[in-house]
């Protein structure tokens, strides 16, 4: 397993070079160094109002302070799922106290949340409102007209989950319509980011498998959809991480505090984040944004993945058995890969991630979870032909546009509603 271990890091190095200090043990100095890099004054943005984040706050207040950073105000981190109210909360602190750096510790949630606000602070003059931000590439645009850039944010990451402290994507949520939003944009990724694997021991552990299954879900949707200039770096990122992923699950099953599978788990999941760098996820992350009322983020894509990936199977045959055989190494798939192909194989495959989630006592169809109702089988599809979302579809391997959502989603929503992959019509 070491040599696992050596591979993702050295993957990781790669990726990020001396921007991203990441490991066990690695909190008490990174931040406040990278702080430095920026200026003198900070916001320091977290989950203050809980007891495990007590000992974080006190370690990156003192590594703040060593650094000659002053603290400006400590102000409360996002709501799950960073709601749009928390977004402009974090942004009038922003404004009100002029900081020349954002400090965030906490989950994907609260570090969305805190780049959203970045952007606002940065650029609202142009937009007050973050709603013109969403889809891909319009922070980048409103920097090039205006001749910014985006306040910096130092990105402390507490969950081995979306990534989001080392990526391009802010998920905000809208609460009445029980829709999220998302901004892609390069302008957006936190320019420093630190990551002690060590802090997520205390994470319940129904955060710990919706994080695990979230990093499994960039990395298999990324290399489903990859390009071929692009499927060899995927392949290699999607195989390490989702590896690391699912012997951490196992070993975090098996024993909450190990250390070891903590380790495993960030490892999988920065990989993850690395994985929607190279690529863009698709269906079921989708599919989750319309579910978010429901369903955690990692659930609804565990939930969903298995029926894209039957839909999927005719145009991935590669990546199939490539990922068939992370899951049948670890006792989840029984079948002769090699014996199958086309439809056959996709079947296969995804009942081996089906197998998982049951080990996870995950649900594995809509109509076991509770609160779910048709009326979100009416929200994905129409999320779906929303153009602001219309990135999603083009990542898929067989890729669909509006008008063909009702036809081809609408057959992979009611499979994933009864758990029958026959409903599912290939293209």
């Amino acid at each position: 397993m070491s040599e696992l271990k050596d591979r993702a890091s050295a993957v990781l190095k790669e990726f990020k070079g001396e921007t991203y200090a990441f490991g066990s043990g690695v909190l008490d100095q990174p931040p406040g160094q990278f702080a430095a890099e920026f200026g003198k004054k900070a916001l320091f943005v977290g989950p203050f109002e809980f007891e495990w984040f007590r000992p974080v706050r006190e370690r990156i207040l003192g590594s703040l302070e060593k650094a000659g950073v002053e603290v400006m105000e400590e102000v409360r981190s996002a709501g799950p799922n960073a709601p749009f109210v928390d977004v402009y909360r974090i942004h009038s602190h922003i404004m009100h106290k002029k900081p020349d750096v954002l400090v965030v510790a906490d989950g994907g949630s609260g570090i969305d949340a805190v780049k959203a606000a970045a952007v606002l602070a940065t650029l609202g003059d142009v937009h007050s409102e973050i709603d013109p931000f969403f889809g891909v590439g319009q922070v980048s645009e409103g920097c090039k007209k205006s001749g910014r850039t985006i306040m910096p944010v130092v990105a402390v990451m507490m969950a081995s989950s979306s990534g989001a402290h080392l990526t391009k994507y802010s998920n905000i949520t809208d609460p009445v319509a029980g829709q999220k939003k998302l901004i892609v944009d390069e302008a957006i990724i936190p320019p420093r980011a630190v990551f002690d694997y060590d802090v997520t021991t205390t994470q319940p552990m129904s955060l710990t498998l919706d994080g695990g299954l979230d990093g499994i879900a960039h990395c298999l949707e990324v290399y489903f959809g990859a390009a071929s200039a692009t499927r060899d770096k995927a392949r290699q990122v999607a195989e390490l991480g989702i590896e690391l992923i699912i012997k951490g699950l196992v070993e975090a099953k098996k024993d909450a505090t190990s250390r070891e599978a903590r380790t495993l788990l960030g490892l999988g999941t920065d990989l993850g984040g690395y994985a929607i760098m190279i690529g863009g996820t698709s269906g079921a992350h989708l599919s989750s944004f319309s579910l978010v009322d429901v369903l955690s983020h990692g659930r609804a894509c565990a939930l969903m993945n298995p029926y894209y990936t039957v839909f999927f199977a005719p145009a991935i045959q590669e990546q199939l058995r490539v990922i068939g055989r992370i899951y049948g190494k670890y006792g989840f798939l029984e079948e002769d890969l090699d014996s199958l192909s086309g439809r056959e194989l996709g079947t296969a495959v995804a009942g081996a991630m089906v197998n998982f989630s049951r080990f996870l006592d995950f649900p594995t169809c809509l109509s076991d979870v509770k609160g779910v109702g048709r009326e979100h089988i009416e929200r994905c599809l129409a999320a779906a032909k929303n153009p602001q979302l219309d990135m999603k579809l083009r990542n898929m391997p067989v890729p669909l546009h509006a008008g063909l959502v009702d036809q081809y989603m609408g057959p992979i929503l009611e499979a994933a509603w009864t758990g029958e992959f026959g409903k599912i019509r290939n293209m």
